[in-house]
C-alpha cells in the first residue's frame, strides 16, 4: 500500500490558555493554524502527548473518547471546551500491532479520553473535529532510547494519509515561566533551542549522530534548566524515531515569553 505520513512535533503551550485568548500564546496559535493550512488534511491523527504516562505504551481504542480536563485553577469556560472528534479503533489496533512487532508490550485502553495535549492543539488546527484521533502514551520510565524505539516501531504502521503529532513543549520549566525573564534565562532558553534546531534540522549530521544527540539530550546546553523533567521533550523523540531524518521545517514561536520550537517532517514513507 502506498502510504503518506506527516510527522510534527509541536509546543502546545500552557494548559487551556491557547484557547482562552491569552496574548502570551498568540504566536503559537498563529503558527499552528498556519501549519494546519499547509498540511494535507489527514485521514486520521495519532498524538503522543506529554500528559499521559504508562508503564508500557498504551493506545486509546475507544470509538468516542471523552475529554480529560487535566488542569486546575482556570476559568469555568476552560472546563466547558468541547472537541468531539471520533476515535479510530482500527488505527489503534494497527498501532498496537506495530509496537507489538517491535517487542514493546503495548496495551489498548477502551476507556481513556483525550487530555489537553491532544484537544488544545487539535482544536486550533482542525476546529471542525472531523478527523479521527488516537492517542499514544509515553512510557513512565521517561527513557530517551525507549521513546526513539517507539517511533522506529511506528515506521511499520500502514495507514494512508496519516498525521503523527508529538505534543510537548521544547521549553518546559514551569518555575521559569513565572519568574523574571532575565538575560541569563533568555540565553539558557536560546542555547537549548539552538541545539535542538541543529539536532533536528542539520542535514550534515548522520542519522547515527542525530540519534546519539537525542539519546544524550541531557548533555545539551542548559538541558535540565529547560527540562527539569523530560516528559515534554520525549514526544520529539518519538517523532524523530519515526521520521529517521532531518526535519525539513522548523517553526519558531514565542510562548509565555519563552522561545519555543516546532518541527515538521513531511511525507515520511512507511517501512
Amino acid at each position: 500500500m502506498n502510504t503518506r505520513t506527516d510527522v510534527v512535533f509541536l509546543s502546545h503551550g500552557g494548559g487551556p490558555l491557547p484557547l482562552l485568548g491569552d496574548p502570551g500564546h498568540q504566536s503559537m496559535v498563529d503558527q499552528l493554524t498556519t501549519l494546519a493550512a499547509t498540511l494535507p488534511k489527514p485521514q486520521a491523527i495519532v498524538v503522543i502527548s506529554a500528559h499521559w504516562e504508562e508503564s508500557a505504551p498504551t493506545i486509546t481504542a475507544g470509538s468516542q473518547p471523552p475529554l480529560i480536563y487535566d488542569y486546575h485553577g482556570f476559568p469555568a469556560e476552560a472546563y466547558e471546551i468541547q472537541y468531539p472528534c471520533p476515535g479510530e479503533p482500527e488505527l489503534a489496533n494497527r498501532v498496537y500491532g506495530a509496537l507489538e512487532l517491535a517487542g514493546l508490550s503495548p496495551r489498548l485502553d477502551d476507556e481513556r479520553g483525550f487530555d489537553h495535549g491532544v484537544f488544545v492543539p487539535l482544536k486550533l488546527m482542525y476546529p471542525a473535529a472531523d478527523v479521527p484521533v488516537v492517542q499514544l502514551s509515553l512510557v513512565s520510565s521517561l527513557d530517551a532510547a525507549t521513546h526513539l524505539s517507539i517511533g522506529r516501531a511506528l515506521r511499520h504502521l500502514e495507514y494512508d494519509n496519516l498525521l503523527v503529532i508529538g505534543s510537548g513543549f521544547s521549553f518546559h520549566n514551569m518555575g521559569a515561566f513565572f519568574a523574571p525573564n532575565t538575560p541569563e534565562v533568555q540565553a539558557s532558553n536560546q542555547a537549548f533551542e539552538d541545539w535542538l534546531a541543529q539536532t533536528c534540522c542539520d542535514s550534515n549530521l548522520t542519522e547515527t549522530e542525530r540519534y546519539q544527540r537525542l539519546v544524550n539530550w541531557e548533555s545539551a546546553p542548559h538541558a535540565r534548566f529547560c527540562h527539569p523533567r523530560e516528559e515534554h521533550l520525549l514526544p520529539l523523540h518519538v517523532c524523530y524515531g519515526l521520521a529517521n531524518g532531518p526535519s525539513n521545517v522548523r517553526i519558531a514561536a514565542t510562548i509565555l515569553g519563552k522561545q519555543s520550537g516546532m518541527f515538521h517532517w513531511g511525507a515520511v514513507p512507511s517501512s
